[in-house]
């Protein structure tokens, strides 16, 4: 558990630890022992929210890797969000639910150039249910592939998150496995396969963001996997 603690803090995180560290000690400058101990509990809570470890990321072209931590909570079929300029036809949509103990930093699922990144305002509803995905606040990432398939990244805040952070622009290029963003405190993140890829993850199962292989883009191409660190 203390390997958790000793990675690196996102800068956003910063302020927050700083608050809880503040009250805690305003808290034991007034010897209220009922307010100390909580307020100690959430500063090492937000130490541990706002860690941003390194990740081993493959880095063969023909694979989609994981962009969220969390648990895969759905694979359906669901036409993408207008904005990213995907088409009316469904495509597989993986969803990863993020919990509040989760590595909240959402990582760019292959080499890319950011085509799209569109925020749309809406409701907080529980980031488990299926129609968060089109009624929740969201940011959306179309990523263009140099072969020139897109593939599609949705921040997709819950009823606890109430922030969505984007790193990207338009136009600017992307390795896989970058940062590029967080949502706090607790979210979702939805991956959208394009048309012939073969998925490699199942409903339950657990991400690591940069890490976990989900899909392939080119079935039985793919090479023998290497990683490198981000």
């Amino acid at each position: 558990m203390l390997a958790n603690f000793l990675v690196p803090i996102i800068d956003d995180g910063w302020r927050f630890i700083a608050l809880f560290a503040g009250a805690t000690f305003l808290a034991a400058l007034t010897g209220a022992a009922w307010l100390f101990w909580p307020l100690f509990v959430l500063t090492l809570w937000s130490i541990y929210f706002f860690r941003d470890p390194p990740r081993g990321v493959p880095q063969e072209d023909g694979l989609l890797i994981a962009p969220a931590d969390g648990l895969v909570q759905m694979v359906v079929q669901a036409v993408p969000p207008a904005e990213l300029g995907l088409g009316d036809q469904p495509l597989t949509r993986v969803s990863i639910f993020l919990s509040v103990f989760d590595v909240h930093i959402n990582r760019a699922p292959c080499a890319a150039t950011v085509d799209v990144v569109a925020y749309r305002p809406g409701k907080f509803l529980n980031a488990n249910a299926d129609k968060a995905s089109e009624e929740n606040e969201r940011m959306a990432l179309a990523l263009r592939r140099a072969d020139g398939r897109i593939i599609g990244c949705v921040q997709i805040a819950g009823w606890v998150a109430r922030r969505i952070v984007c790193y990207v622009k338009p136009g600017q290029a992307v390795a896989a496995g970058e940062r590029f963003g967080h949502i706090r405190f607790g979210s979702r993140t939805d991956l959208y396969l394009p048309a012939g890829a073969r998925l490699l993850v199942a409903a339950g199962q657990r991400m690591i963001g940069g890490e976990t292989v989900m899909a392939e883009l080119d079935p039985g191409r793919t090479e023998p996997r290497t990683a490198i660190e981000f």
